[in-house]
């Protein structure tokens, strides 16, 4: 076992498998649904960016490059200015969801270099321009564009053009759990001398106004190079840091001056810092204060072209002498060498050293996305934030039906500046790239979503914040199975115990479906959006007319996927335990029904060969809704084999299910199964051979959903051909948009209409190369469709996992396609490895859209190079990959 091996084996043995200290905190708190109180539930406008310098967060905190302890009581982060800037740089930048032409976006270039999962070692990377930064630039080049127009970025405004900027690497190694050694390396760039100011900061979230801590802490000067940090839940811990030009103490409180116009009562405020640094403004005060909530040790630093300057902190719950002691720097080296060796171990060695690399790097995105996330429903609906009474607006608004949700846990966030608060379904896919690294916060994770404290009494998972009721497609047992079987390809033993704790929860919301989404009891679901936004002509998520219903082709063929799910998971428990054999028999009656209802009422179009939405309306026949979309595509997802050798050791579920297929073909009923002449295997799938070869055959089309990138969510067919509907008089229509978002549906920020989304891309993998393995050479198709080249279907799967692959990948030119117009910068010295995780691609070009930083579900790149390189090994020596140059550690 390596040293990060034995760490985490002893996280599990904890009732949380968690670090106490990690990167948890958020790079986003403003504008999000937990800190508005207003009565119309504008987030964006109650809590702008402009207030978030100002105004002191009330359910958690946020900041650069930072960390926190797992309840985020003590919080510390880097802050900067190059003494141009209007505003002391605390916190990322980015445009809330009416500035951006395409919603809310992140205006900054940042990296997570490296991370593991105790978080022994982790690197951040921020290239801080400097000259003045063009907030301004970007917030009004962006108002200016439309819906038709690309996102203006920060590489757009030319700042970065003459290498004007610094290198910000921000390091973190623990000597042990409550020790943390820190390094911020800052790197002129630029050939010319320039200044900085650097201050790394150090406070508490404010619990003793909002949250009843009863004692306030603080933070109290003992010396010259360190503090100390005394709280009545966490303790006492100490900051020791080098001999710095100043030392600054303030308060984590609201400046209501700046807020709502009311004087403050102190000068010690939130903001207080800004308004020393940039304008001077009561320096002598803070330099005199010797306690508070938050306080800087402050850093003049004169860089000469090119050369780096070095800072060392150290955070500990130990009194020490000597801090900094000689040979105290080879601590990062050391952590360094094991995160090396850590990695070596987990990920394939068949993989490349640039395919490690990116590996690496998506794997260290999601790592650093842990974020605590705290949010009280009851409480946040019925108190004030201390500027907004309550209301009624409020109390009968957004999510007032879920006052049971309690959260206040470590969660991995689909992106910590986009979306810094969880979402169901993106936590499923992020468990299966987690499950590679630490399986056992992996499961921890699927189980929390699913607790009483989440998990609404009748059964429905909560959805995200901006609207908890709404309905994600149902993953959580296709991924709870997919870690099960990581974990034990991995170690030997798969967890039973898991396996059946999570099936119990799942259960219940198994019925929730059944019970809410099947309105007319015909196995044909609804569920609205479904997580995919904008896939719809109209938005799925809204009755047109009391009088229609729309019967969903995904609704329905995800729960086949949820039915065979449930199959899977009972028939590996019932090998153990033979209480499971009745359960797995009637999912597996359940998944018949559902098959049946796709195939056999009115979604498969035969001219067509695709499946298709239907409205059903009162009085007329149903209308198909004929759009060549994902949504016809997840009828594949639904697939599994069961080997005869299982089936004989299960003699209850055996004569169920033969009983089962007698009484259905005698009586001329639908059956979805299919065995293997030597009987070894039996194939459950939604969709039979016929179906299966024509929905490939669209599928692999490179004028359809093909692409250079993987498989599009809207066919390139609609590009010439959009589909048009009149539905009571308006006219809907949809067509092939392989960028940003044109529509305005689920707030515009992503888009379904034609880029390629890593999540779907990687289901429709799994289930292809599982008919691969039944089916094997005895079914070719081309690929790509008309190319003459025939292919059994596990080489299929392979061909679209290289191509999600090449995304990332360097091409002869050094340029990768996901960069797109910015390689350039890219392929500058010291940017060449440097890696971003976006949230989905252009149809066409490749090139990365949408959240940056989506090391959420995009991060699944991980495991599909480890399928990959299994498969196809290449012979490589190389386990160290280092993302950056490696700076001098000798302290100055």
């Amino acid at each position: 076992m390596t040293a990060e091996h034995q760490r985490l084996a002893v996280n599990a043995a904890k009732k949380i498998p968690l670090e106490q200290w990690g990167p948890y905190l958020s790079e986003r708190q403003w504008g999000t649904v937990r800190e508005d109180y207003s009565s119309n539930g504008d987030a964006w406008g109650y809590f702008p960016f402009d207030h978030s310098h100002s105004r002191a967060y009330r359910w958690g905190e946020d900041g650069l490059a930072g960390i926190s302890d797992f309840f985020q009581n003590l919080c510390f982060s880097v802050a900067l200015w190059n003494g141009k800037d209007p505003i002391l740089k605390e916190r990322l930048f980015g445009l809330g969801n009416y500035e951006g032409n395409h919603g809310e976006d992140v205006k900054e270039l940042y990296y997570y270099l490296d991370n593991i999962p105790t978080h022994y070692y982790m690197q951040f990377l921020y290239k801080y321009p400097q000259n003045e930064f063009p907030y301004k630039d970007l917030l009004l080049q962006n108002k200016k564009r439309t819906k038709q127009d690309p996102e203006y970025e920060i590489l757009d405004t030319g700042i970065f053009d003459k290498d004007e900027y610094f290198d910000v690497l921000v390091t973190y190694a623990k000597q042990n759990s409550k020790d943390i050694l820190i390094k911020i390396e800052v790197t002129n760039r630029n050939t010319a001398v320039a200044d900085i100011t650097v201050m790394p900061t150090l406070w508490f979230y404010n619990r003793w106004n909002y949250d009843g801590l009863e004692k306030k802490p603080v933070i109290s000067a003992r010396d010259k190079t360190s503090v100390k940090a005394s709280h009545a839940r966490l303790g006492a811990y100490y900051l020791y840091f080098q001999q710095a030009n100043d030392c600054l103490f303030t308060e984590n409180e609201t400046n209501t001056k700046k807020v709502s116009g009311t004087p403050n009562i102190s000068p010690f405020v939130k903001d207080a810092f800004h308004d020393a640094i940039i304008n001077g403004e009561n320096i002598e005060l803070l330099r005199k204060k010797k306690s508070g909530t938050k306080f800087s040790p402050l850093y003049k630093l004169h860089i000469d072209g090119g050369a780096t300057k070095t800072i060392f902190l150290r955070l500990s719950n130990k009194i020490m002498e000597n801090p900094f002691a000689t040979g105290v720097s080879s601590i990062f080296t050391q952590r360094k060498e094991e995160a090396d060796a850590f990695y070596a171990s987990v990920l394939s060695h068949g993989a490349s050293p640039e395919l490690m690399q990116i590996q690496r790097q998506a794997i260290a995105g999601l790592l650093w996305s842990k974020q605590y996330y705290h949010f009280d429903v009851e409480r946040w609906l019925t108190t004030s934030d201390g500027i907004t009474p309550v209301n009624p607006g409020k109390i009968n608004g957004r999510n007032h039906d879920w006052k049971h949700l309690k959260n206040q846990d470590i969660i991995a966030m689909p992106d910590k500046w986009e979306y810094p608060w969880y979402a169901a379904w993106d936590l499923a896919f992020q468990c299966i790239s987690m499950a590679i690294v630490d399986p056992v916060f992996a499961k921890n994770q699927l189980l929390l979503i699913m607790r009483e404290w989440y998990m609404k009494p009748d059964g429905q998972i909560p959805a995200y914040e901006w609207n908890f009721s709404d309905v994600n497609p149902p993953v959580q047992a296709w991924a709870a199975w997919q870690v099960y079987q990581i974990e034990k390809k991995k170690s030997g033993k798969g967890d039973i115990v898991f396996l059946k704790r999570i099936f119990q929860k799942l259960l219940i919301n198994f019925t929730w479906w059944i019970n809410r989404k099947d309105g007319n009891g015909n196995n044909m679901f609804e569920g609205g959006f479904l997580g995919l936004d904008n896939i719809g002509v109209f938005n799925r998520s809204h009755r047109l007319s009391s009088d229609m219903q729309l019967e969903q082709a995904d609704g329905t063929s995800w729960m086949g996927m949820y039915a065979l799910n449930m199959m899977d998971i009972a028939l590996e428990i019932a090998m153990k335990d033979e209480s499971f054999e009745d359960t797995a028999t009637k999912f597996f009656e359940q998944f018949v029904l559902i098959a049946e209802a796709l195939n056999e009422q009115g979604m498969w179009n035969d001219e067509d060969q695709f499946f298709y939405d239907t409205l059903s309306i009162a009085g007329s026949s149903p209308v198909q809704l004929r759009i060549y979309s994902i949504v016809g595509l997840t009828s594949l997802f639904a697939v599994s084999i069961i080997q005869k050798k299982s089936l004989d050791k299960l003699s209850d579920f055996k004569k169920r299910i033969t009983w089962f297929e007698n009484y259905r073909l005698k009586n001329n009923r639908y059956w979805p199964n299919e065995e293997r002449s030597d009987g070894e295997q039996m194939l459950l799938s939604l969709v039979p051979q016929k179906k299966l070869v024509q929905l490939l055959a669209k599928l692999l089309h490179e004028a359809e959903f093909l692409s250079a990138g993987g498989i599009r969510a809207l066919s390139k067919y609609h590009e010439k051909n959009p589909y048009t509907i009149t539905i009571s008089g308006v006219n809907y229509t949809i067509q092939y948009d392989p960028g940003d978002s044109t529509s305005d549906l689920f707030g515009g920020n992503s888009n379904w209409r034609g880029p390629v989304w890593m999540p779907i891309n990687y289901i429709i993998i799994q289930a292809i190369r599982k008919y691969g393995e039944f089916y094997g050479n005895d079914l070719l198709v081309e690929c790509p469709a008309g190319s003459g080249n025939k292919m059994n279907l596990e080489e299929v799967a392979d061909e679209l996992t290289r191509r999600l692959i090449s995304l990332f990948e360097k091409d002869e030119e050094g340029e990768r396609s996901c960069y797109g117009k910015y390689n350039e910068f890219y392929k500058k010295p010291g940017n060449e490895t440097l890696l971003l995780f976006y949230e989905y691609f252009h149809g066409d070009s490749g090139h990365g859209l949408g959240a940056s930083h989506q090391t959420g579900w995009t991060s699944l790149v991980a495991q599909l190079i480890n399928e990959q390189s299994q498969k196809n090994p290449v012979n490589s020596d190389t386990v160290s990959i280092n993302p950056l140059l490696q700076f001098d550690d000798e302290i100055e």
